[in-house]
Order: C-alpha cells, then sequence, then structure tokens
C-alpha cells in the first residue's frame, strides 16, 4: 500500500515536518555535491559560458546523465544556475568555486586533496564521541601526521592549503611589531609562507624554519624560488624534540589548536627552553571567543582530525603558564586571530 498525506495514520505528514526541521542539518547529498563539482573543477570547465551538459561530460569526464542530476541539483540550492534545459553556467556562489579565488575553497573542498579528506575524516565522528579519540586514524589506517608523511601527494596538499590563504599569512605579519627583532623561528612553519612575508617586510631579517623533515624540503624549494633561502635555515625536525637555540622570536602560527593539552604545553615548553632568558615565544591561534558557532564547529574537527582543540583566552594563559611561560600580552590580529605575546618565565628572574 502506499501511504500518501491523506492516509490516516499520519505518517506521510509527519515525515514532511520534520524533515523540514531537520534537513537544514542533516542534508549530507548537497555538500557531497559541491564537493564533487569543486573536484572535477566544473566552474573552471565552464569558463563562463552556459554549457550544454553532455559538453560539460566530455570535458570533465564524466557521465553526462549523473552529471545533469548532480548540477540540477546545485542549481536548485543556489550553486550554478540552469539557463535552458540541460544548459548549464556559473553564478556568484559557483564562482567561489574557481581555481586560483582568493578564498581558496576549490583547494580545501577537492575530494583528491587533503581538504576533502579530512571532511571525510567525519564518517568517524561516531568513534569519536564515543571513545574521546581521534576518527582519522579509524577512517584512513594511520594517525593524520604519519598518514600525511608516508602520502607525499596528500602532505604535499596539506602544505599548499595550509598556505594559500594570502590574507591570513599578511596577518600574521601586521599583527606584531617585528622591528628590532633580527632572527625569528617559525615553529611548525610548514612551507614557509609566513617566513616569506616577513624576510620581504626585513632585508635584515634571518629566520629558521622548523616543520617534519619533508615539508621543510619543499619549504626551502618555495622560499630558494623566492630568493629567500640565503637569509634562512631549515631544521627537519618534531618540535616536540628540543628546538634551535638562539632565536629572538619563536612564533607559533595555527598550530597549538591541532593538539590536546598535554602536547600543546609541550611544544610551549620546548620553545620557551630554546627562546632562553633574552627571547619571547608568539603563538597565533583562531579565536576563541568571537563566533560560537565557528569554536564549537573547530573545536570538534580538531578532536576528530588529530586530538586538537580550540581554545579560549584563558586557557591559553593556563597552558603557557604551565610551559613556563609569563603571558606579557594578549590582542587580536587584524583579521581578528588571537595573538600571545610570552616570555619564558627565566627571563623575568
Amino acid at each position: 500500500m502506499t501511504v500518501t498525506e491523506d492516509d490516516h495514520d499520519g505518517r506521510s505528514s509527519a515525515w514532511h515536518a520534520a524533515w523540514e526541521v531537520l534537513a537544514p542539518v542533516t542534508d549530507l547529498v548537497t555538500p557531497m555535491a559541491v564537493r564533487v563539482a569543486a573536484s572535477l573543477g566544473l566552474t573552471d570547465l565552464m569558463a563562463g559560458d552556459a554549457v550544454p551538459v553532455e559538453e560539460l561530460a566530455r570535458r570533465s569526464g564524466t557521465d553526462a546523465d549523473a552529471l545533469a542530476r548532480l548540477l540540477r541539483l546545485l542549481a536548485c540550492r543556489g550553486v550554478f544556475t540552469e539557463r535552458e534545459p540541460g544548459r548549464f553556467a556559473v553564478n556568484g556562489p559557483a564562482a567561489l568555486l574557481a581555481s586560483g579565488h582568493p578564498s581558496g575553497m576549490r583547494e580545501r573542498l577537492d575530494l583528491g586533496g587533503f581538504g576533502g579528506q579530512m571532511d571525510l575524516a567525519f564518517t568517524g565522528l561516531l568513534h569519536t564521541v564515543r571513545t574521546g579519540q581521534p576518527a582519522w586514524e579509524t577512517v584512513f589506517g594511520a594517525p593524520i601526521w604519519r598518514y600525511l608523511a608516508t602520502n607525499p601527494q596528500m602532505g604535499a596538499s596539506f602544505d599548499a592549503m595550509m598556505a594559500s590563504v594570502a590574507d591570513e599569512v599578511a596577518d600574521a605579519v601586521q599583527a606584531y611589531d617585528w622591528s628590532g627583532v633580527r632572527h625569528v623561528v617559525d615553529v611548525g612553519g610548514g612551507t614557509g609562507a609566513l617566513l616569506a612575508g616577513l624576510l620581504r617586510a626585513d632585508p635584515d631579517l634571518r629566520a629558521t624554519l622548523v616543520d617534519l623533515p619533508d615539508t621543510v624540503e619543499r619549504g626551502r624549494r618555495h622560499l630558494a624560488e623566492s630568493g629567500l633561502e640565503a637569509r634562512c635555515e631549515f631544521a627537519g625536525q618534531s618540535f616536540f624534540d628540543p628546538l634551535p637555540a638562539g632565536g629572538d622570536v619563536y612564533v607559533v602560527r595555527r598550530v597549538v589548536h591541532d593538539w590536546g593539552d598535554d602536547e600543546a604545553v609541550l611544544i610551549l615548553r620546548r620553545c620557551a627552553e630554546a627562546a632562553g632568558p633574552h627571547g619571547r615565544v608568539v603563538v597565533i591561534d583562531t579565536p576563541g571567543d568571537a563566533d560560537a558557532a565557528m569554536f564549537a564547529e573547530m573545536s570538534l574537527r580538531m578532536l576528530v582530525l588529530n586530538g586538537g582543540r580550540e581554545r579560549t583566552a584563558d586557557d591559553y594563559a593556563a597552558i603557557t603558564a604551565e610551559a613556563g611561560l609569563h603571558l606579557a600580552g594578549v590582542r587580536s590580529t587584524p583579521l581578528g586571530h588571537l595573538l600571545l605575546d610570552c616570555v619564558p618565565l627565566v627571563s623575568r628572574s
């Protein structure tokens, strides 16, 4: 028997009423469709024109019928537009998926890169909630950093995503008074995007890039291409091990939130030890108090990926003190990130 709106048991109408309430927070179809469109580069392939779906399928190497169904759903959701039956075009939201867009959204959503893989880790969210442990290992078979180290293509994708947002790098460069600083050590600095910005801004500055060996080698090539390698030293190592000493400022940007409290304290303690009595430690991380929804989402994301967490300024004050640092100042960067200016406690004796 087919159940209809007119059936006396009301099952269909109850389902529709519940769906209207829960659909905005339960739909997995549309988010995956957007990611597939990004992975296929459909915005680029349309090149600003309304393209017949058969031609777009030829350009993208896809099945025309399946592609039409995907694009029709997205058009109904406001991403892409169907100018006439079977001809699709880019609209404002779809334009955000173009390669090279300053938001980096295509790269962040590409299922073949780290951004897409990061989202797929949430298929293991039930494991995380039951155990309090990261889901990444259960989904991909190894902890995240080991996985990236043994998958060079994915590791390079991670590095590229971390370095891709130019305005965030500029934000960190502008956030601190670097005048008088002669040697900056970037701890967990990826491929050196921040150091490149700092070295360009001050021709007398020297720097040290600290990250895992493969990442540091990519950083060496990046800085060499920019003509900055000669003023930078490279330390391919874990930041849980003793760090190169002698820097004026040890900057830790968007690293601490990747880790739980014990690991975060150890990273900061290594920075304090290396900075010694005359150095400083500058932590730049995502804001803990600005947007409650963003804070909640990012804190869950960090837990799923690697057991990390987002922190408020008070949380950071607690872990910096435990790491042997005096929190000399807290302020926001121009883009609203949290900046903590710390000095090792030994420098205050």
